[in-house]
């Protein structure tokens, strides 16, 4: 296992080099950069930019420099003094803008897959054991309308349900008066009549697909002829379902910690933007909009990171929990 957790450790190095080049070739394919839409901005206002106004902004940038010596300065930034760069919009640290959103961000996305869990883990059991049932129904019915349902769409619609029938719509994660106010009951309460919109909008989408996954693994395992034979040597039905096929049929809520470490970090994007929340999401849009390149990349970059990492994680969990996956001696997955 030790020596499979490092081959895997060595492996991330060149994967990741090799993404920081492709998000970096990715940012700078459109065409124009930052001083280009600063320009526009201007001109807009009705002032006037001249040529030699244009290049002082893009040598100010350092725009004026090839690509690869752009790349350079920010990987090298990254790696020798863990300097993200500087935004060319908000004309800040990249690091201090992540942090000023890092908490709301892992706030809200914890609630979410809290939410998802406790949701979908019960309610995909039950469909599963009691297959053709009137719950079963309505929990295949809930699975394919949160499927089909677009997280913003979901959004507007609990917007339009709470401003025509409550007068009010939980915009942001807190009310104006306790936004810059230190953590008091007043504010937790607050807070809460907040969250509950966003957890619910972004949670669904994953508690529908997860309700699907765990009550199709869990209807496979419990016709395996091990299960048919536990039962006929008369092993409690709930011991028996508990103890093995439940634990294979958990796969995947092991396996979705590749995708969580990422998603506590951006969360949804454009449910963000359109609940006006203080998350990641937003600021990664704003600054693909803006061509804010060292932004935009350094904030991709770090989800790079966090997939690869938490792909990893899944797998050594997946390698322990379940009794099919093994590591052989040459270190690969049977």
């Amino acid at each position: 296992m030790l020596s499979y957790l490092a081959r895997r450790l060595l492996y991330t190095i060149p994967t990741l080099l090799a993404v920081s080049v492709v998000i970096f070739l990715i940012i700078n394919l459109p065409p124009g950069d930052f001083v280009t839409s600063l320009v526009a901005y201007r001109r807009q206002q009705g002032l006037q930019v001249g040529a030699e106004e244009i290049a002082q902004y893009r040598a100010a940038y350092g725009l004026d420099q090839p690509i690869w010596v752009q790349y350079w300065y920010w990987l090298s930034g990254m790696l020798f003094q863990g300097d993200l760069g500087i935004s060319f919009e908000y004309n800040r640290p990249v690091t201090e803008l992540i942090g000023e959103r890092l908490a709301d961000t892992v706030l809200l996305a914890t609630a979410a897959l809290l939410f998802t869990w406790v949701l979908a883990f019960p309610i995909g059991m039950y469909a599963a054991v009691k297959q053709y049932s009137v719950g079963d129904y309505v929990a295949t019915t809930i699975g394919f309308l949160g499927l089909a349902t677009p997280n913003f769409l979901l959004a507007l619609v609990f917007m339009y349900l709470g401003f025509k029938y409550f007068d009010y719509v939980p915009a942001g994660l807190c009310s104006a008066e306790y936004c810059d106010a230190g953590w008091n009951l007043g504010k937790l309460i607050d807070a809460l009549k907040h969250l509950w919109l966003p957890v619910v909008v972004v949670g669904t989408a994953g508690m529908a697909g997860l309700i699907r996954i765990l009550r199709a693994n869990l209807l496979d395992e419990l016709r395996k002829p091990y299960v048919v034979a536990a039962r006929a040597r008369g092993v409690p039905e709930r011991r028996l379902l508990v103890k093995y096929p439940l634990r294979v049929a958990m796969n995947p809520f092991i396996s979705t910690v590749g995708w969580v470490l990422p998603g506590l970090f951006a969360g949804d994007i454009i449910v963000g933007q359109l609940l006006g929340l203080p998350t990641i999401g937003p600021l990664l849009l704003n600054a693909l909009r803006q061509q804010d390149m060292y932004l935009a990349g350094s904030l991709i970059m770090v989800i790079s990171v966090l997939t690869v990492l938490g792909t990893l994680v899944s797998d050594l969990l997946l390698a322990w929990t379940d009794p099919r996956v093994r590591l052989n001696q040459g270190g690969n997955a049977t």
